[in-house]
């Protein structure tokens, strides 16, 4: 494991990403959000969420997390926490190329979309046909998967 979420989390991407999703929280009046894989809340230092909870699987990361924003409402907790805690919008930001068991990718996704009450936001590659360039990496056209699990009505 890298000693931060990735170059995804910092610089143009995240200043990108934090721009879009900003405007979009704005203009939909969201007033909470849960992300999946949160990270270590460098890519969440741009972002201006009314309320926020964060999982992540890695304990290192939820610790770090927590001592970042102690002056701050965000929540952090560990994946295996998971309540079943619904918002009005729930993220998932360079996540799903992780997910390189298929069954964890489908565990991962259906609860992406189960927590979410209005809008869900991904950020990653959406192609199979994309290299594979690390053995924690797997490209996967995850659309695909939401048009199924949309067609048999989940």
């Amino acid at each position: 494991m890298g000693k931060n979420s990735g170059e995804g989390s910092y610089n143009f991407l995240a200043n990108f990403k934090a721009e879009v999703i900003n405007e979009f929280i704005s203009k939909n009046n969201i007033e909470n959000v849960i992300e999946f894989g949160s990270g270590d809340g460098n890519q969440l230092s741009l972002s201006n969420y009314p309320n926020y909870i964060g999982f992540d699987v890695s304990e290192s990361v939820v610790n770090k997390c927590i001592k970042k924003f102690k002056e701050d409402t965000k929540k952090f907790l560990l994946l295996d926490k998971y309540a079943g805690e619904k918002a009005d919008l729930t993220l998932s930001l360079d996540v799903i190329y992780h997910l390189i068991e298929d069954n964890i990718f489908e565990e991962y996704m259906d609860r992406l979309f189960n927590a979410s009450k209005k809008f869900v936001i991904i950020y990653s590659s959406n192609d199979n046909d994309l290299e594979n360039i690390a053995a924690h990496v797997k490209h996967r056209k995850f659309t695909d998967y939401i048009e199924k699990i949309c067609h048999n009505g989940n």
